[in-house]
């Protein structure tokens, strides 16, 4: 075993955001078992919370695994690159120019077995991005959909798994009006989080229908920092006296650390939801018709010139 570390250029270098420094890829030498094959996973909102989380247990359990963090913040996705021995590349999901950047440095890469499309958050508004969508809706739903979008051949290539993450506050929380997934009308920052999550299954389902090996779950309810960019109901319990009873980052980053490495029709079966318990989830009647997602897809693949 030796731990030589070493520091070098990314690959894929394209413009960085403005103010940051390069990103640098960490590579450390370890025994890995001859019975794993390595595997390059990619995990979107990866500088904290859950999706750090499953970066450092695939790092724990899967040592020869290559593993590519996205994050928006340069320091704290630096770090969790280091932490695990992986790469990372920085992206803003508000944009979708940044995303296509990202999209075309992740191109580069060698192969891509594993996407986990984890970035999200609830956001106070409606407000509305330069590119025209209400903002909770294109950094939980479009940005991912345009990542994938434009990966897909990739991602087909190495029978990826695509992992969503979705939350029970698709059941819970949503209204889902195809005419208005943006959640313009009547918007509350927990119905427009809902109806993005409700969104994320959808999106499951038409990945699937597309040839992708595509899964969505709910982690369970942890205490993140997702909630904080919000003033509504749910940042107050998260940052209450209730949210220091909810679990750990880790609990739900060993659920996505799951999916991204499990077999299809083993582990899980493409197109399907999954709970924290990793059984059928809770879903509106709505998020499991296929022909709502080829609608409301179809119609954002046109829009993003990115159609399947």
């Amino acid at each position: 075993m030796f731990h030589e570390r070493k520091y070098r250029p990314a690959f894929g270098a394209g413009k960085l955001l403005a103010g940051t420094t390069p990103r640098w890829t960490v590579s450390i030498g370890v025994m890995t078992s001859p019975n794993r094959t390595a595997k390059t996973i990619v995990i979107t909102g990866a500088s904290g919370g859950l999706g750090a989380a499953a970066a450092r247990q695939l790092h724990r359990t899967r040592p020869q695994d290559n593993l590519v963090i996205i994050g928006r913040n340069p320091e704290k996705t630096r770090a969790v690159a280091e932490e695990v021995g992986g790469q990372y590349f920085l992206a803003d999901f508000e944009s979708l120019g940044q995303v296509r950047r990202l999209a075309g440095e992740l191109s580069e890469l060698e192969h891509i077995h594993a996407l986990g499309n984890n970035a999200g958050g609830i956001f106070d508004g409606p407000s509305t991005t330069a590119d025209g969508f209400e903002r909770t809706w294109q950094v939980n739903v479009v940005a991912p959909f345009l990542l994938t979008s434009l990966l897909r051949e990739k991602l087909r290539a190495d029978s990826a798994n695509v992992v969503q993450t979705a939350s029970l506050a698709n059941f819970l929380m949503s209204n889902f009006d195809p005419n208005d997934p943006n959640t313009v009308e009547h918007f509350s920052p927990e119905r427009a989080y809902g109806n993005a999550k409700l969104g994320d299954i959808l999106l499951t389902r038409y990945f699937d229908a597309h040839g992708l090996n595509a899964v969505s779950f709910h982690p369970g309810v942890l205490a993140t920092d997702f909630s904080k960019s919000s003033t509504g109901m749910m940042s107050r319990i998260y940052s209450g006296f209730l949210g220091k009873t909810f679990g750990k980052p880790a609990d739900g980053g060993d659920s996505l650390a799951y999916y991204l490495t499990g077999a299809e029709g083993i582990h899980f079966e493409s197109g399907e939801c999954y709970n924290d318990k990793r059984k059928p989830g809770l879903q509106r009647p709505i998020a499991k018709k296929l022909s709502v997602a080829r609608r409301v897809f179809d119609d954002l693949g046109r829009r993003l010139n990115v159609e399947w």
